[in-house]
């Protein structure tokens, strides 16, 4: 079979049950496992990612109003024949939109089977692996990893159990701020915190700081969409001048986080169980004898500009 894969987390997934020999292209955000991006790219954005985090709103605020943020080579997928496509239909912002994906593939001369994957929880994320593993031929290899993530969210939830449950708010952008919906308040209550902004399953919602401020959250953990967590970091360093930013709670305790969200967060790939580690980690450092890594999450220094890492 010929796969084609417009979604990082579905590139992640065709690994994780052991197909991917099967890709013959993917999106241009694919980047995880090393190697997938040598693999011919069939999708470009139409914004620059050196903009700003207001500057990235505004574009995509514009270009949804005049179609799609993203293109798709036509051309380019005829030319790999592929039997199958996976792609999304959650989330415009994230990826080429399911309309243009069935409209390309409806005009090839053989038609390819698409796959959509809509997921809003981890254990979206967790039946999405076996679907994916059984259309490929991997169910039994799909099973068995789907199961061994099951166990280390065990773990985790055995490890925070009987923890106070300190209040969380993740912020999935910055300028404007939005909330971290669909998995990530599962995500924290796995964790062992109380997500204050989001309900499980709901999508992100744009938010005022007012509204942050006064969910006086214990602990703020920074994960704008596609970021990894130096790139959170840059668009963190105005914030310690916002009205009210030195009486929040997370910030005179010390407890304000930027995260990897490219890996960890933002893509419902199977590495959001590494997420909720990494989660736990920080919520209940107690309870772990290791700490998040660098390149995982930074912790914010309260004064302004100042971070470091632990």
């Amino acid at each position: 079979m010929r796969v084609v894969s417009l979604l990082p987390s579905a590139t992640e997934i065709v690994h994780l049950v052991g197909a991917g020999h099967a890709l013959v292209g993917v999106s241009h955000e694919c980047d995880h496992p090393k190697g997938v991006e040598t693999l011919p790219k069939l999708t470009a954005s139409k914004i620059d990612n050196s903009m700003t985090g207001a500057e990235i709103d505004a574009a995509v605020t514009r270009l949804s109003d005049e179609g799609s943020i993203y293109a798709l080579d036509a051309d380019l997928l005829e030319e790999l024949r592929p039997d199958l496509v996976i792609t999304q239909g959650l989330c415009d912002v994230c990826a080429v939109s399911l309309n243009v994906v069935e409209r390309t593939a409806a005009g090839l001369p053989a038609p390819p089977r698409i796959l959509a994957l809509d997921p809003t929880s981890i254990e979206d994320v967790l039946t999405d692996v076996v679907a994916v593993g059984g259309t490929l031929g991997r169910g039994e290899e799909a099973w068995r990893k789907v199961a061994a993530l099951r166990e280390r969210l065990a773990r985790v939830e055995e490890a925070v159990a009987g923890l106070p449950r300190p209040r969380v708010a993740c912020i999935e952008w910055l300028d404007p701020p939005f909330s971290a919906g669909h998995w990530v308040p599962e995500m924290v209550r796995l964790a062992g915190g109380e997500e204050m902004l989001a309900e499980p399953g709901e999508p992100s919602r744009r938010l005022r700081w007012e509204q942050i401020l006064e969910a006086a959250p214990e602990v703020l953990v920074l994960m704008p969409c596609g970021f990894d967590a130096r790139r959170a970091v840059e668009e963190a360093r105005a914030l310690p001048g916002l009205p009210g930013w030195s009486g929040l709670p997370a910030v005179r305790g010390g407890r304000v986080w930027a995260v990897d969200a490219n890996s960890y967060f933002s893509r419902p790939a199977p590495r959001l169980v590494e997420g909720v580690e990494i989660l736990a980690r920080i919520l209940h450092p107690e309870a772990f004898t290791d700490a998040p890594g660098p390149d995982e999450a930074v912790r914010l220094a309260c004064a302004p500009g100042e971070t470091s890492s632990v």
